[in-house]
């Protein structure tokens, strides 16, 4: 299928540069991880109409992980600097967070460090992976890139979601269309669910590449145009999820039940390999048959699935 010119994705209209608040997003998380925590979650007592911030106060979550209260305290207010793994670790425990959260975490306090190398201008499909896709007959299949960028697909990837390949370049995004597209809402059965798994991966980028303008103005356009990715967005939720069961209506063939696979290439960390398949035999298997058996004319019957928003 198409992809992007020269295999690369350019910058994206509109950006005029700026870049997330490192110190406001380390501030927020831990407060947001610290609000979610009962004490009679981590044996604490709790004094019931005494208590007057939601979760565990400050002190209580700096006597979990063994730190004084103003040294959690300007943790909290975003100050990271000279902040020692260790730490970092207890923390993490006190909060109960998860891999990906404790990775988040990391990167927000102690940039320095665990800095990674700054999203490159484009991003190159290797030829060989353009390949793979189109080998996977039957088998919807797309790279995404950073900020959820769809870079390349196969034919039944178009089939089943629609053709991205009618679409501006820089409307080609996972975020842009499942925040912006009506139809996205009719495609995805849960669609609160895959609206939480885009903003929880755009909130994992940030903590990596907080100074990158073209992540600082997707997040900005949507936070201007939805009202629901602002609320996701607030919540500061990270996690990572490589593999599970998407539930589509897709306006051909129906209701199907897909597994999903993502597989990142071992030299580029900041692409994936996305597959669909569904159980043999089942429902889901016939349906995915007619739409291969379709051809060009599923294409152009399911490119609704992604129209842009007018």
């Amino acid at each position: 299928m198409d992809d992007y010119p020269d295999d690369a994705v350019p910058e994206p209209a509109g950006v005029t540069g700026g870049a997330l608040d490192r110190r406001a997003e380390l501030s927020e998380f831990l407060r947001t991880r610290r609000a979610r925590l009962k004490p009679e979650d981590v044996g604490l007592p709790d004094f019931g109409r005494h208590r007057r911030v939601p979760g565990l106060r400050r002190e209580e979550l700096a006597q979990l992980a063994g730190v004084s209260v103003a040294y959690y305290t300007r943790l909290e207010q975003g100050n990271g600097r000279n902040v020692s793994a260790e730490v970092l670790d207890a923390i993490a425990r006190a909060l109960r967070l998860s891999d990906a959260e404790h990775s988040h975490l990391t990167h927000l306090a102690k940039p320095k460090q665990h800095k990674k190398k700054p999203a490159a201008r484009t991003q190159a499909v290797r030829g060989s992976l353009r390949q793979l896709l189109d080998t996977l007959d039957g088998v919807p299949a797309y790279v995404t890139g950073r900020y959820s960028a769809i870079l390349a697909w196969n034919r039944m990837a178009a089939a089943l979601f629609g053709d991205w390949g009618e679409l501006p370049v820089q409307e080609r995004n996972w975020a842009r269309l499942v925040f912006l597209n009506p139809a996205c809402r009719e495609l995805f059965v849960e669609w609160e669910q895959k609206a939480s798994d885009i903003v929880s991966f755009l909130r994992m980028e940030a903590g990596c590449f907080p100074d990158d303008p073209r992540l600082s103005a997707l997040v900005g356009e949507l936070s201007v145009k939805s009202e629901e990715f602002r609320r996701l967005w607030a919540t500061h939720d990270v996690k990572e999820k490589g593999h599970g069961l998407k539930h589509l209506h897709h306006p051909l063939v129906g209701d199907l039940t897909l597994n999903f696979e993502s597989f990142r290439p071992a030299d580029d960390d900041g692409q994936a390999l996305i597959t669909y398949h569904a159980e043999p035999g089942s429902p889901s298997a016939e349906a995915l048959r007619l739409l291969a058996s379709w051809g060009a004319d599923a294409t152009r019957a399911g490119k609704g699935s992604a129209a842009p928003q007018r």
